[in-house]
C-alpha cells in the first residue's frame, strides 16, 4: 500500500512532463495488475504463469478451448486456475472432479457468472439420390419442434424469414466465441465505445428482434382463457403477477426465456443429428446393424415410438455414443461458486467463475475403454443389453443440468430412427472422406459435408 501511495504522489508530481508521466503510468498499471493477480488464498489451484494485463489468454485456443483445458490438465492437474486479463477462473476436468463439484457439492457451484457482453442486447426428400448438405434441413425440422411448443406454430421449410433466422442463429453462435468476445467479458467498458456492440453482435440482435415479433403477434390473438403454447402460459402468469411488485414474470423475462428455449431446443439436438449422419457415413457397418434392429423391432410400415426404445439396445447405444464422441457442448455454460468451498483438496473462493470441461469426462481415459474412437459397445454389456454409464454427461449434471434433457432424448431417438428406417446414407462417389474434428462456436459442430440418401 505504501508503494502505491508513493507511485500516486509521483504521478501527481509529473505534471506536464509527458515522458515521466508515461513511465509512471506504466509502472503503476503493472503494479496494480500484479497485485490484482496475486493469489492470497492458501491451497489455491495451480495454473500456468500469467502475463501482465492479458493473464493466460494466449495459452488458450478459443476455437477449441476444451482441447486446451485437457492439455493443461496433464501438467497442472484436474483442477487448475486461469487468468483472463485480471479475472480469475477455475477449470475442472475429469469425471471424478466434475462429479464432486456438480453432484456432491452442487449447491456450492450452483451460481452462474455475470456476462456483461449480453447487456447490449437489452435483455427432405427433394434431394433423393443426389448429394446434399443436411445441415439446414435438420435445423428446420428440429427448430420446428421447439417453435410448436413455444409459439404454437411451425414454419414451412421454404419460409424465407425462417431461413434467415436459422442462418442468423449460426452467425450469432460464432459471435460469442473467440478471443474478442472473451476480452469483452473481462473488459466490459469496451462495449461503451460507440458502434462496438452493434458491429460485433449484429446477428444476436436480429435473432432477438425476430422472437420479439413472434411475442407481439401472440399478444394480438391472446385469449386469457386459452393456452395454446408456452408463450400463452407465460402471458397468463404476467397478468397474475401485475399486483406483485418485483415478480420474475414480466415482458423482459418472457423475451429472454423464449430465446433461451429456442436456442437450446434447436442447436444442440440438430448438431447431434448432424454428427449422427456423419458417423453413419464413416461407419457403414454400424449403420447396417441399426438398420437390422429397426427392421426387427419396428419394421418399415409404421413410425417409431418412444415405447420402442426399450427393445432397441443397439440403436440406443449408438445414439449415446454419438453424444459422447460428438462432444456437442465440450465446456458447457460456466458456473460460479455460491460460497467458499473446496474441490479435490483446493480452496475455491466465493464468486469464482468455474468452467466444467465436459469433454474431459466424455473422453476420460480412466473411464472409457476406447475414449478416442466411435465405439457403441461402450454402452452395451456382454449380452448386448444397453448399459447406462455414470460418466455419460452430455447434458451436464447436478442443479444446473440441462432442463431440456428429456425432450432432447425423445427427439434424438425419433429423428434418428425415422431417418435410418427410410434411408441408407452413403458418402457421394468421388467425395473425400469428411473431417471428424469439429468447429467450436459455443457448440462443437461438424464441418460441412455432403451425403447421399438412398431410400430403403
Amino acid at each position: 500500500m505504501e508503494l502505491l501511495l508513493w507511485l500516486w504522489s509521483q504521478l501527481r508530481s509529473c505534471g506536464n512532463n509527458l515522458p515521466a508521466l508515461g513511465i509512471a503510468l506504466t509502472v503503476f498499471a503493472l503494479l496494480f495488475d500484479f497485485l490484482k493477480r496475486r493469489k492470497s488464498w492458501s491451497r489455491y489451484p495451480p495454473g500456468p504463469t500469467s502475463l501482465p494485463f492479458i493473464g493466460t489468454m494466449l495459452q488458450i485456443d478459443f476455437h477449441n478451448p476444451h482441447l486446451s483445458f485437457t492439455q493443461l490438465s496433464k501438467k497442472y492437474g484436474n483442477v487448475f486456475s486461469l487468468q483472463n486479463c485480471w479475472s480469475n477462473l477455475i477449470v475442472v476436468n475429469g469425471f471424478k472432479a466434475v462429479k464432486e463439484a456438480l453432484v456432491q457439492k452442487s449447491e456450492d457451484f450452483a451460481d452462474r457468472p455475470y456476462f456483461p457482453i449480453h447487456e447490449h442486447l437489452g435483455y427432405g426428400e427433394t434431394s433423393e439420390g443426389r448429394p446434399f448438405d443436411p445441415h439446414f434441413l435438420i435445423n428446420n425440422a428440429v427448430s420446428n419442434v421447439i417453435c410448436s411448443l413455444i409459439y404454437g406454430k411451425r414454419f414451412d421449410y421454404d419460409n424465407k424469414k425462417f431461413q434467415r433466422l436459422l442462418h442468423l442463429f449460426e452467425q450469432a453462435l460464432n459471435e460469442e466465441t473467440g478471443f474478442l468476445s472473451q476480452l469483452l467479458v473481462v473488459v466490459p467498458w469496451l462495449l461503451h465505445i460507440p458502434g462496438v456492440p452493434q458491429s460485433i453482435f449484429r446477428s444476436q440482435k436480429e435473432v432477438l428482434d425476430f422472437t420479439d415479433e413472434l411475442v407481439k403477434e401472440h399478444r394480438t390473438t391472446w385469449n386469457l382463457t386459452q393456452k395454446r403454447d408456452f408463450t400463452d402460459a407465460f402471458l397468463q402468469e404476467i397478468e397474475k403477477a401485475k399486483e406483485h411488485t418485483g415478480s420474475s414474470f414480466n415482458d423482459k423475462n418472457l423475451h429472454m426465456v423464449t430465446i433461451d428455449l429456442f436456442t437450446a431446443g434447436t442447436e444442440t439436438t440438430s448438431t447431434t443429428l448432424r454428427w449422427a449422419l456423419l458417423y453413419m457415413l464413416l461407419h457403414p457397418d454400424i449403420q447396417c446393424k441399426v438398420h437390422e434392429e429397426i427392421d426387427k423391432v419396428i419394421g418399415r410400415d409404421r413410425s417409431p415410438q418412444m415405447e420402442d426404445l426399450v427393445n432397441m439396445p443397439y440403436t440406443n447405444a449408438v445414439i449415446h455414443e454419438i453424444q459422447r464422441y460428438g462432444d456437442i457442448t465440450p465446456v458447457g455454460v460456466p458456473h460460479m461458486t455460491y460460497r467458499d468451498t473446496e474441490l479435490q483438496g483446493f480452496f475455491i473462493p466465493k464468486g469464482m467463475t468455474v468452467i466444467i470441461n465436459l469433454s474431459s469426462v466424455l473422453k476420460d481415459e480412466l473411464v472409457w475403454e476406447k475414449p478416442h474412437q466411435f465405439y457403441p459397445e461402450h454402452f452395451l454389456d456382454a449380452a448386448g443389453q444397453f448399459v447406462k454409464r455414470e460418466a455419460f454427461l452430455p447434458f451436464s449434471i447436478g442443479r444446473r443440468a440441462c432442463l431440456g434433457e428429456q425432450l432432447a432424448r425423445m427427439e434424438l431417438f425419433l429423428f434418428f430412427t425415422s431417418l435410418l428406417q427410410h434411408f441408407t446414407f452413403h458418402l457421394p462417389e468421388g467425395q473425400a472422406r469428411p473431417r471428424e474434428d469439429g468447429h467450436f462456436a459455443a457448440t462443437l459442430t461438424p464441418h460441412p459435408y455432403q451425403i447421399q440418401a438412398v431410400p430403403r
